[in-house]
C-alpha cells in the first residue's frame, strides 16, 4: 500500500502578498497641497520682481525691484512714520466698512420688505450709485476739511450699495413656505424676520460683505488721494510728487496689506457665522 500522503484538495493555497494592491496614502492631503501651490505662485512672484526689472533692462524710477522697495520701506519706517500713516488708513477702511456695511444692510431690509418703499426710493438710489464717488470726495473736503471723515464718507458711499442690493434680493427671494410654517406656529412679525427671513438673507449679505470689504480701500485711498495730509493715499501721492517710485510701491503694497487682512476678517466671521451651511458655501475666495 502506497503510504505517501496526498495534498488536501480542500486546502487553498496562500495568496501571494505580490498581488496584493498596495494602497498608498498621499503625503498632503488637499488642503496641504493648496497652500503649497498658493506659496510656489508668491515665491515666483517675489523673484521675478526682484530679479525681472533686471532682465527687461527697466531702470529704478519706472519699476524699482522688491530689494530697492524693502529698503524705502525702511526708510519710510524710520523717517516719514509708516506706521502711523498705516492705522489711520486702517482705521478709516474699518469705520467706512462698518458704517456702510449697517447702512446697506438696514436699507436691504427696509426696501425688501416693502417692495413701494423700493419703486419710490429706487431711481434715487441708482443715481447715488451712478454718481461718481471721485466728484464727491472734493465736495466733502470743502464741507469738513482735511479730516479724516471725508474718507470716511466716500467709503461709506462706495460700501452701501453692494449690500444694499444682496440683502434687498436675499430679503425678497425668501421660501414663502418657510414663511407660512412659522405662521402657523404663531409667530409675530419680528420672529418671521429674526429666524426665517433675516436666516436667508445672511449667505447674500456675506457675499457683498466680501465685496465690499475690498471696495472700502478704494473709497479711503480714493478720498486721501484728494484731499489728505494723512494716510497711506497721502504717502502715494507725496512718492509720486518726488519721483520716488519704490515709495508708491510701498504705499500700494501696505494699502493691499489692508484690503486683504479686512477681507481675511470677513472670511472668518462668516465661517463661523455660517458654520451650518455646506463647505462649498463658505470657501470660496
Amino acid at each position: 500500500m502506497d503510504t505517501s500522503t496526498t495534498a488536501n484538495p480542500m486546502t487553498t493555497p496562500a495568496p501571494e502578498t505580490s498581488t496584493i494592491a498596495k494602497v498608498k496614502r498621499p503625503l498632503l492631503n488637499e488642503r496641504a497641497r493648496t497652500v503649497c501651490g498658493s506659496l510656489v505662485v508668491l515665491i515666483l512672484f517675489l523673484a521675478s520682481w526682484q530679479w525681472g526689472p533686471g532682465w527687461l533692462g527697466m531702470p529704478e524710477y519706472i519699476l524699482p525691484n522688491l530689494s530697492h522697495v524693502l529698503k524705502e520701506s525702511v526708510v519710510m519706517w524710520n523717517n516719514n512714520d509708516l506706521l502711523t500713516h498705516f492705522g489711520i488708513t486702517a482705521m478709516e477702511v474699518v469705520f467706512g466698512f462698518l458704517f456702510g456695511a449697517l447702512l446697506g444692510l438696514a436699507v436691504g431690509v427696509a426696501l425688501g420688505l416693502s417692495p413701494r418703499a423700493e419703486a419710490m426710493l429706487s431711481p434715487y438710489i441708482l443715481a447715488l450709485q451712478i454718481a461718481p464717488k471721485v466728484a464727491f470726495a472734493p465736495l466733502f473736503v470743502m464741507w469738513l476739511g482735511y479730516t479724516i471723515y471725508p474718507k470716511i464718507i466716500v467709503a461709506v458711499l462706495i460700501v452701501f450699495f453692494p449690500i444694499m442690493i444682496n440683502v434687498l434680493s436675499a430679503v425678497r427671494t425668501v421660501d414663502p413656505d418657510m414663511v407660512n410654517l412659522v405662521r402657523t406656529l404663531n409667530a409675530g412679525r419680528w420672529q418671521i424676520f429674526h429666524l426665517v427671513e433675516f436666516r436667508s438673507a445672511l449667505p447674500a449679505l456675506f457675499s457683498g460683505l466680501r465685496i465690499a470689504s475690498t471696495l472700502s480701500v478704494i473709497g479711503v485711498t480714493v478720498g486721501e488721494l484728494v484731499g489728505g495730509n494723512q494716510g497711506l493715499g497721502y504717502l502715494l501721492v507725496d512718492g509720486e510728487g518726488q519721483g520716488n517710485t519704490a515709495a508708491v510701491f510701498v504705499a500700494i503694497c501696505a494699502l493691499t496689506l489692508i484690503g486683504i487682512v479686512t477681507y481675511g476678517a470677513v472670511v472668518w466671521a462668516e465661517r463661523r457665522v455660517l458654520h451650518y451651511l455646506p463647505k462649498v458655501h463658505t470657501s470660496t475666495v
